[in-house]
């Protein structure tokens, strides 16, 4: 016990660490960095970072049109536009707001969420046994390029993945309930998280669990002569009690509906906008914001969200995240590998050029996928080495993704 605190305090460690490691240049008001030219540089780069004034304004408004008129803004957006960023993460962030202002607050309860996903990641890996290595496995998880900035700014993703992570753990541990719960939290974080739902009902068709009940009896059915009171009433005792179904399974049978929670938290989100906007659908009026395609649209420079050609990389977060979706097809927690399939295949028909932070949930799978790899001496050397490029692209990045503020009284009032 002694020691895995100490473990979960060296995670939680290492989340402070290189964190602030991101903040040094901005922290320090550097305005020169390793050949990184900072104009004014200070901490409002960090808060300027996509998409993190725009859940302060939710957290701030809660979807209400008109102080979201009222919030100011360098550019005028749309009240609805609003309705694209789903409202868990705000509300954790206006828990906080007595504490900080709201742009520290968007950050606060981001660094939270990670260190709690780190240290659930290292209980997932281990209690699963899906690596001899946790507390570098997930070291490797930390340190992912993308996911060091995303962890670093006002951003929901560190929840939205713990929120995940939670909800295939519990589902593998046969708590359908406690998977439902996460997954419709998750759900109420990012619309992705509607996919748990997906690759839960895929995992009951494989296992033949409520869909078989439904079809032996239309089989069965189908095979009477004649259609007559005492086969159908047959069929129907058939049906409550099928004979090659187990004990286990038919408990199964109806506590599948638990996952019903998870579209069930996004109905909920509607709902809040049904409320604030008068709008159910307000989340499909928010502009263009849902880049749900075709495969592979990303490649088109002439989209808004590309905007250029040069798309290497990700055509190899293509090839990572469907070789780890290959991999944990043979993986024994099947939801583990249904998850990957579909998130994958939604990704693939996303038009945007940051499919880095659209893939991210991804990346804890295809780190158990990986294992091996991850954990060796090998890439070990590699990571250390590289250590210092991965942290002049997420500070070359952050000087980039900002947006424009020039007067923060609507962010720092509380």
């Amino acid at each position: 016990m002694r020691k895995d605190i100490l473990t979960y305090f060296t995670l939680a460690g290492i989340v402070l660490i290189t964190t602030f490691l991101f903040w040094s240049p901005f922290i320090l008001r550097a305005t020169s960095w390793f050949g990184l030219n900072i104009p004014n540089s200070d901490f409002l780069y960090i808060y300027r970072h996509y998409d993190g004034p725009l859940y302060a304004v939710v957290a701030k408004t809660l979807y209400n049109p008109w102080k979201i008129e009222s919030f100011i803004l360098d550019i005028s957006f749309d009240v609805k536009y609003f309705a694209a960023h789903l409202p868990l993460y705000p509300l954790l962030v206006r828990i906080f707001v007595p504490l900080f202002n709201y742009s520290q607050a968007t950050i606060f309860v981001n660094l939270i969420s990670t260190m709690i996903l780190g240290v659930f990641f290292h209980y997932f890996v281990k209690h699963f046994a899906l690596t001899k290595k946790p507390l570098l496995l997930t070291f490797v998880l930390l340190m992912f390029p993308r996911f060091l900035v995303v962890r670093s700014v006002g951003a929901p993703e560190s929840l939205f993945m713990l929120l995940l992570l939670l909800s295939l753990a519990f589902f593998e541990k046969n708590n359908l309930l406690l998977a439902g719960v996460f997954g419709g939290l998750a759900t109420m974080t990012k619309t992705p998280g509607i996919l748990l739902f997906a690759a839960y009902i895929l995992f009951f068709l494989e296992k033949g669990n409520v869909p078989y009940v439904i079809l032996n009896g239309v089989k069965n059915l189908l095979r009477q002569p004649r259609l007559t009171w005492r086969t159908l009433k047959s069929n129907s005792n058939e049906l409550r009690d099928p004979p090659l179904i187990a004990q286990a399974d038919k408990k199964r049978n109806w506590r599948f509906l638990y996952v019903l929670l998870i579209p069930l938290g996004l109905l909920l989100v509607f709902f809040i906008y049904h409320i604030q906007y008068n709008d159910f659908f307000a989340y499909f009026h928010s502009g263009d914001n849902i880049h749900l395609v075709a495969p592979f649209a990303v490649f088109n420079s002439a989209n808004r969200w590309v905007g250029n050609g040069w798309l290497e990389d990700v055509l190899l977060y293509f090839f990572l995240y469907l070789t780890a979706v290959i991999y944990l097809k043979s993986i024994k927690y099947r939801s583990f590998f249904y998850f990957s399939l579909v998130f994958f295949l939604g990704t693939v028909m996303v038009q945007h050029r940051d499919i880095g932070r659209y893939s991210l949930p991804m990346w804890p799978l295809a780190a158990i996928a990986f294992e091996k790899f991850f954990t060796s001496k090998k890439f070990l050397l590699v990571l250390v080495l590289l250590l210092p490029a991965i942290y002049l692209y997420a500070w070359n990045f952050s000087l980039q993704n900002m947006l424009p503020v020039s007067d923060w009284t609507s962010f720092f009032s509380k």
